[in-house]
């Protein structure tokens, strides 16, 4: 398996990446049926609130325990980028629990997975990532895979 196709990187262990990737599709495949529940009883935003708390503690011991969190990375040239994808995850995360909160997971959460094509588009554009015939495939049958899971249900 070839390595990551973005300019200047090094190349990294494919199956770690992969192995984390894996890991986070079956953690965040939990995240909007729980978001759902609660919001049945909790607004999402308290909910958010609360999940933050969770991840800002669990994030700090991970810091900890790697000793990965050098205070001057917060203002390192690329903490930028760190910034305002903060704006844009907060913004994302806030609209998609209000999302859950009002409609079924099995509409939502489907629309909501646009963003995998969103960044795939993000990032042959804007990072020089290769656009081969075969993720240009991928892309296609995502939108039509979504457009499939979300439509009508009758």
């Amino acid at each position: 398996m070839a390595t990551t196709d973005i300019p200047d990187s090094e190349p990294q262990n494919d199956m770690e990446y992969l192995l984390w990737v894996i890991v986070a599709l079956l953690a965040y495949s939990v995240v909007a049926p729980l978001t759902s529940i609660a919001t049945r009883d909790i607004p999402a935003a308290v909910g958010l609130f609360f999940a933050t708390i969770v991840f800002l503690v669990i994030t700090t011991g991970v810091l900890v325990l790697t000793g990965t969190g050098e205070p001057a990375t917060v203002i390192s040239q690329d903490a930028v980028y760190i910034y305002v994808g903060g704006f844009f995850l907060t913004v994302g995360i806030l609209a998609y629990a209000s999302a859950l909160e009002a409609g079924p997971v099995s509409v939502v959460v489907p629309i909501f997975g646009m963003f995998i094509v969103g960044s795939s588009v993000i990032g042959i554009v804007f990072l020089e990532e290769t656009l081969s015939v075969t993720r240009g495939a991928g892309i296609v049958c995502a939108i039509v895979a979504i457009y499939f899971s979300a439509g009508d249900e009758r």
